[in-house]
C-alpha cells in the first residue's frame, strides 16, 4: 500500500466518529468558511468539542485552515484573526480493490484533444495519449504524490512501484512481472479492446521512459487481473 493510499483511508476511517462527521458535512455545506463558534452551533456541540474534532479533520486532511479578522476590523487592537475552516482542496477517494478512473478520465481527454487537433482515429489517439501518460508517470521520482522511486533503483524496481502507486498489483513471477488488478476494471469490461490497448500502451510508454529494454508490455489477458502482462524481451506472454 501506498503512503497516499494509507493517508486516504485514516481521512475516510476519520468521518466514522459521529461528532467529527456532522462537523465535517456542516462545514462544507457552508458558502464561506466557517469559525469554531458556528461550527459548535450548528451540530450543537460545545466549543472545546468543535475545536478538538475540526482540527483532527484538519490533521487528517478533511478540512483547509484560513485566517481572517471580522469585517471591519483592523489595524491595533482589532484581535487575532479567527480561525476558520473550509472544505480540503485535495480529493479523497479509496476503492477496494483500487481503481483509478481519474487516470483512464486523463488518458481519454487527451486523446480527444489529439484526435481533433491532429486528425486521428480516435483508437491511435488514445494509444498517442495513453503512451505519453505512461512516459510522464515514468518520470516519477522522491517527493512525487504518487510514486517516489529511489535514485539508485533498476528499471524494473521502477516499473513496479509506479505500477503498485497506480493500483496494478505487480507481482513478479517466473515469466517476469503479472499485474494481479486492473485499475480500469468497470471500463475493461464494457470497453475491453478500447481499455486493453490503453492500458498496453500506457505500460509501453512507462517503460520506455524507464530505460527498460530488457522488459515488454504484452497483451495477455486472464480473468481477475490486467490485460498486459510484462515479460523478458523476446520471450512470450506465459
Amino acid at each position: 500500500m501506498t503512503d497516499r493510499f494509507v493517508a486516504d483511508v485514516d481521512a475516510v476511517a476519520a468521518l466514522g466518529e459521529p461528532v467529527r462527521r456532522d462537523l465535517y458535512r456542516y462545514v462544507v455545506a457552508q458558502g464561506e468558511p466557517v469559525g469554531r463558534e458556528q461550527a459548535a452551533a450548528g451540530v450543537g456541540v460545545a466549543h472545546h468539542v468543535a475545536k478538538f474534532n475540526l482540527d483532527r479533520l484538519v490533521a487528517d486532511g478533511l478540512l483547509d485552515v484560513e485566517y481572517r479578522r471580522p469585517p471591519g476590523r483592523s489595524g491595533p487592537g482589532a484581535g487575532r484573526p479567527a480561525k476558520l475552516y473550509r472544505r480540503a482542496t485535495r480529493d479523497i477517494a479509496v476503492t477496494l480493490p483500487e481503481r483509478h478512473y481519474d487516470l483512464a478520465g486523463e488518458v481519454l481527454a487527451e486523446a480527444f484533444t489529439i484526435a481533433g487537433r491532429d486528425g486521428l482515429p480516435i483508437d491511435e489517439a488514445v494509444h498517442a495519449a495513453a503512451r505519453a501518460t505512461g512516459r510522464r508517470l515514468g518520470g516519477s521520482r522522491p517527493g512525487d504524490a504518487q510514486a517516489a522511486v529511489p535514485e539508485t533503483a533498476s528499471a524494473a524496481e521502477i516499473v513496479t512501484t509506479v505500477l503498485g502507486s497506480y493500483g496494478y498489483e505487480p507481482r513478479a513471477t517466473d515469466a517476469g512481472i503479472m499485474l494481479a488488478n486492473c485499475p480500469f476494471h468497470r471500463l475493461a469490461q464494457l470497453h475491453t479492446e478500447l481499455v486493453c490497448g490503453m492500458n498496453l500502451h500506457l505500460i509501453d510508454g512507462l517503460l520506455d521512459e524507464v530505460g527498460a529494454t530488457g522488459l515488454c508490455a504484452r497483451l495477455n489477458p486472464g480473468p481477475d487481473r490486467c490485460c498486459v502482462s510484462i515479460t523478458p524481451a523476446g520471450q512470450s506472454a506465459p
